[in-house]
């Protein structure tokens, strides 16, 4: 159940407001600046509750942004925003700053897949916030799920307290934060905030093979040389993992998230 204001306060109008991490969401004309603009940005806040546990806080909220170039059509057809909706909106270093910079309060900034995100999202316009990437941090956390979107995580977890309407429309930048915050939230109650910026620093980490004759396959489970062959990939997610997998083989680590045998039989 999600926190509001008033829970967190101790008993005065002047206590402080908690620290958070703003998940955001960015709807744009296409896949990266300076070609294409934001066209809507939407964010959803979690913080840590007085009972030690993360949980959604406040509304969260969505604005409208001049992308300053017409939306095209196949973009459109994600996301069905229209030009009419944005021509008189601000444009996005007008809206950006407030929105990802609510300075001093934020701890991070987090979003599904971030490296998008951060394609738009400056250091100049977060002062150089770090990031936790949620689809990074589900590999790790959750290498079981069918598979990592924002969406299909949310209906094979299924989240407690996520009201249903609220997340939809999918594609849409409050909707999505919403949903991502959910995410958020379960793991920042299962790992740190530093170890979640820690792997969303590294390439993802894959459970299962994505291609070729070992699909599906965990990456524990192939032979050595199918496992060579992924080592020059192109893919940097795909490299980082066969390449983590190699130095497990030859007694430099984990690959997935530790089973709890091994992590006592490790932790010193």
């Amino acid at each position: 159940m999600a926190f509001g204001h008033a829970n967190l306060h101790l008993g005065t109008d002047a206590s402080p407001q908690p620290s958070i991490i703003r998940v955001i969401d960015l709807e744009t004309t296409g896949q990266a600046p300076p070609m294409h603009g934001v066209c809507e940005i939407g964010w959803q806040d979690v913080a840590l509750g007085p009972d030690g546990r993360w949980d959604l806080y406040g509304e969260g909220g969505q604005r409208f942004v001049n992308p300053g170039r017409p939306i095209p059509p196949i973009t459109q057809a994600v996301h069905h925003i229209l030009d009419e909706q944005v021509a008189n909106e601000p444009f996005w270093q007008d809206v950006a700053r407030p929105v990802l910079d609510p300075y001093p309060r934020r701890i991070a900034l987090a979003a599904h897949r971030a490296t998008f995100e951060e394609q738009y999202c400056t250091p100049a316009l977060t002062r150089g916030a770090d990031w936790i990437c949620t689809w990074k941090c589900a590999l790790r956390l959750w290498p079981d799920s069918p598979s990592f979107s924002n969406q299909v995580l949310r209906y094979w977890r299924k989240p407690a307290g996520i009201d249903h309407e609220r997340g939809l429309p999918a594609h849409r930048a409050f909707p999505d934060a919403y949903v991502t915050a959910f995410h958020l939230r379960d793991m920042l109650n299962e790992a740190s905030v530093a170890q979640l910026i820690a792997w969303s620093n590294q390439p993802g980490l894959l459970p299962r093979v994505r291609f070729g004759p070992d699909r599906g396959k965990s990456w524990q489970e192939i032979d050595e040389d199918s496992l060579n062959k992924f080592l020059g990939d192109r893919d940097i997610d795909v490299r980082f993992t066969a390449e983590t997998e190699a130095a497990r083989r030859r007694g430099g680590g984990m690959v997935g998230r530790p089973t709890l045998q091994g992590s006592l039989l490790w932790d010193d």
